[in-house]
C-alpha cells in the first residue's frame, strides 16, 4: 500500500537530518517506493552543464550504479533540466523526469520510474523533487560528494579558490532574475562574479584581475571579499571600489583588476554602477541592444598603486520593465576561433537576443551561448569568460508612474 507524500516525507526529512551525504540518493529511492514509484534516481548537472551525471550510492560502482551520465543536448532528461518543466518518456517501464532546482537555481533531475503515471502519483514526484533539491544543496556546504559528482576532471588551484567565492549562478524574485557562467570552468584563473539580493536591491558585480594564474585568482577573490564586506557594512559603490584598491595594493602589489560594480533597485528600475576600466554593460530591451546606453567615459583600473588614486564616478541609468543588462569580460568578445576570427560583441549581441525572444530562460540562454563561445575556439579559451544577464520584471502594480 503506497503512503500518503507527506508522510513519506516527513520520514525522509527526519532521516535527512543525520544521514551521510552518500545516503541521500538511498533515502530518495525510499521515500519514492513508499509513495508507490518503482525507483527514483538522483542526477545532478556537471559543472559546465554538458552532462547529468546520477549520484554514486553506498558500494556503486564507479558512476554511482545509478546509471550513465546523460547529455542535457538530445535527451528527455537533458530537455527537463533545461526547460526546467516536467517531462515524461514513454519507454516502458515509463520515466517522469522533474527538474532540481533551488530556488530557481538549475542543479540537476530527478528521474521517477514507475508501471504507471497518475495525477497523484505526479504530484507525489514534484514533491519529492522539491525536497531532494533542497537536502542536496543543503548538503552541499559540507561534502565533497556532490561537487566531486560534478565535475568531469580536476580543477587547478586558482579555479578552486574562485569557485569557493562564488555564489549560485542564478538567482532571484518574482522582481528581477539574476544569472551568470563562467569559463573556462576547470581551469578560471582572472575572472569572477558576484550577485546578490539585499533590502530591495540586486548587487551585481564582475571583475578581471590580469593574468591567468593563482595569483590572478587571488586578486580576484581579494576583490570579491572586499566588495561583499564593504555593501554587507552599508557601504556605497565607491566605498567598495576604494576598499578593493586598498586591498590590491596591500596584499596583491601590481594586481590589476577591471570591473563593474552595479546596483539595480528593485522599487524603481534605477540602474546605478561604477566601471574601472571594464568593458561597458549591455543594455537589453525588447530583445534589442540600445546602442551607447551604459556606455561612459572610461576609468582607470584597480590596484595601479597609491600615485593612481581615482575619483570613481557613479553612473545612472532607469531600466524599464522587462530590461536585462549584461555585463561581460574581454574573454567573451574577444575569444578567436582558429583562424584568428573573435567571437565578438555583434555575435554576442545577436546570439543573446535572439535566444530570449525565442523564450529561452535567462540560464538556458546563457549555458548555450557559452557553449558557443566555446565551440567557436575549438574548447580551449586563451582567457577567462564571464557573463551575468540580470532581467528587471517587476509586476506592473509595483511599477512607480
Amino acid at each position: 500500500m503506497a503512503e500518503e507524500p507527506g508522510v513519506a516525507l516527513a520520514l525522509f526529512l527526519e532521516q535527512s537530518h543525520t544521514a551521510a551525504p552518500l545516503r541521500v540518493p538511498e533515502l530518495v529511492d525510499e521515500a519514492a517506493r513508499r509513495m508507490g514509484m518503482a525507483s527514483a534516481t538522483v542526477y545532478l548537472a556537471d559543472v559546465q552543464e554538458d552532462e547529468l551525471v546520477p549520484l554514486p550510492r553506498p558500494g556503486g560502482a564507479g558512476d554511482g550504479g545509478g546509471g550513465t551520465a546523460l547529455a542535457i543536448e538530445g535527451t528527455v532528461a537533458g530537455w527537463a533540466y533545461r526547460t526546467m518543466s516536467l517531462r515524461l518518456s514513454h519507454r516502458r517501464p515509463l520515466s517522469v523526469w522533474l527538474p532540481l532546482v533551488d530556488g530557481i537555481t538549475r542543479i540537476g533531475v530527478l528521474q521517477v520510474v514507475a508501471e504507471q503515471v497518475t495525477p497523484a502519483m505526479l504530484d507525489g514526484a514534484v514533491q519529492l523533487a522539491a525536497v531532494t533539491a533542497l537536502i542536496v544543496v543543503s548538503k552541499s556546504g559540507f561534502s565533497d560528494l556532490f561537487s566531486r559528482t560534478a565535475r568531469r576532471r580536476p580543477m587547478t588551484t586558482a579555479a578552486e579558490m574562485v569557485w569557493a567565492f562564488l555564489p549560485p549562478l542564478t538567482l532571484g524574485t518574482d522582481r528581477v532574475t539574476s544569472t551568470a557562467v563562467v569559463e573556462p570552468a576547470y581551469e578560471i584563473g582572472g575572472d569572477a562574479f558576484d550577485h546578490g539580493l539585499d533590502d530591495g536591491r540586486l548587487h551585481m558585480t564582475v571583475v578581471d584581475a590580469m593574468g591567468h594564474d593563482l595569483a590572478a585568482g587571488l586578486a580576484s577573490a581579494v576583490a570579491l571579499a572586499g566588495c561583499r564586506s564593504t555593501r554587507r557594512a552599508g557601504g556605497s559603490l565607491t566605498d567598495i571600489t576604494a576598499r578593493i584598491d586598498e586591498d590590491l595594493n596591500r596584499w596583491r602589489p601590481g594586481g590589476l583588476l577591471t570591473g563593474v560594480f552595479a546596483r539595480l533597485d528593485l522599487d524603481t528600475g534605477r540602474l546605478s554602477w561604477v566601471n574601472a576600466g571594464h568593458p561597458p554593460p549591455l543594455l537589453i530591451r525588447a530583445h534589442h541592444v540600445v546602442p551607447g546606453a551604459l556606455e561612459v567615459s572610461g576609468e582607470l583600473p584597480l590596484g595601479l598603486g597609491p600615485g593612481y588614486a581615482a575619483t570613481r564616478t557613479v553612473h545612472e541609468a532607469q531600466l524599464e520593465p522587462g530590461d536585462r543588462v549584461l555585463i561581460h569580460t574581454d574573454g567573451v568578445t574577444e575569444a578567436r576561433s582558429a583562424t584568428g576570427r573573435q567571437f565578438g560583441e555583434v555575435q554576442l549581441v545577436d546570439f543573446v537576443t535572439r535566444a530570449l525572444a525565442a523564450g529561452e530562460p535567462a540560464p538556458e540562454a546563457l549555458r548555450r551561448l557559452i557553449h558557443a563561445i566555446l565551440d567557436h575556439h575549438h574548447g580551449r579559451l586563451q582567457d577567462d569568460a564571464t557573463i551575468v544577464l540580470a532581467e528587471w520584471h517587476p509586476a506592473t502594480g509595483d511599477v512607480p508612474s
